[in-house]
């Protein structure tokens, strides 16, 4: 039977995050020919609605209101659950990033419905919708099935491979202007710290420091390593404890968790608190002075040796084979 599902369509500095497309993708797995309605919220160009259609969309619905062009918990929540409220769609579907994880909750409870979040693959089986997400810091898998009328999931980034539709439609395009009564809070300014390189959050490639660079200088190896290779930067808390970084670079249970397709770990040890944001990485390298550290018990590849040595070497290496290939 067919669903129709509604997707939050994240954005960031105008563009589409990745996280959105792959959030459609798992949209066209469980919606069996059913309408996608993607939805976009503050002031955002429309010719994000023919990307969105690429993925999936059937139609995107833009939300507009002076006041939602800053991100607020409370606006965001309002917004969107009236356009679920007035599409009353089968099949609700975020993005499991700081946003989706802010304000999900909120639009549930509103919703009065049950949120599994954090899922990392979906699937039809027997007739059902399978949900399946981590537990215990990623040691184990849940499969989960709701039983309400109502679904709502998040969707963690980099885990559902996203393609492009063979055939689509232009997608119909619906403005619409809200009158939000219920904002409790406005936003007058944003000091925001600005990092170069990629987002942390949806790196396909990561160099991370722990506290084996030393300083705050020890990072500079990294981050040129980072810049050939394409690659975020990112840092174990013990590593931000000790000032040697922002806590936006932290990896772990307390910070970001990432699931890159490479993650390379430069002197950290392995705590548990760190592979908990880690470990389900497609391939990890670990380089460690240590024989012993625990990182290496989930390392795909080890070199046991001092990072200063090795990372230049790396550096090195990668700049020679990405000149060869022109």
């Amino acid at each position: 039977m067919a669903k129709q599902v509604v997707v939050f369509a994240e954005t960031k500095n105008g563009s589409l995050r990745n996280v959105s497309l792959e959030v459609l993708e798992a949209a066209r797995r469980v919606n069996d020919g059913g309408l996608i309605t993607a939805v976009i919220i503050g002031s955002q160009p429309e010719a994000l609605a023919d990307s969105l259609a690429v993925y999936g969309a059937n139609e995107v619905v833009f939300i507009e209101n002076e006041i939602l062009n800053t991100y607020t918990t409370d606006g965001y929540t309002q917004a969107f659950t009236t356009i679920i409220e007035d599409k009353n769609p089968d099949i609700i579907l975020m993005p499991h990033t700081a946003l989706g994880k802010d304000f999900a909750p909120r639009v549930a409870a509103r919703l009065g419905c049950g949120l599994i979040t954090d899922c990392t693959d979906v699937e039809i089986s027997e007739g059902h919708i399978v949900f399946t997400r981590p537990i215990y810091a990623g040691k184990a898998f849940q499969r989960r099935v709701v039983s309400h009328d109502k679904i709502f999931a998040t969707i963690r980034p980099n885990n559902i491979p996203c393609s492009k539709m063979d055939h689509h439609e232009a997608p119909k395009k619906i403005q619409k202007t809200l009158n939000l009564d219920e904002i409790r809070t406005t936003v007058k300014e944003v000091i925001q710290k600005t990092t170069d390189g990629v987002d942390l959050s949806e790196a396909k490639i990561i160099v991370a420091g722990g506290r084996g660079v030393k300083s705050t200088a020890g990072f500079e190896p990294l981050k040129e390593l980072a810049q050939v290779i394409g690659a975020a930067v990112g840092a174990s808390r013990g590593a931000c404890d000790a000032e040697y970084c922002d806590y936006a670079l932290q990896i772990g249970q307390t910070g970001k968790v990432v699931t890159p397709d490479l993650y390379i770990a430069c002197g950290i040890s392995g705590a548990i608190q760190h592979l908990a944001g880690m470990s389900n990485s497609k391939i990890i390298v670990a380089i460690n002075k240590d024989p012993e550290a625990p990182i290496f018990d989930i390392a795909d590849y080890g070199i046991v040796g001092d990072l200063f040595e090795v990372i230049p070497l790396l550096t090195k290496q990668f700049k020679q084979v990405l000149q060869d290939q022109g």
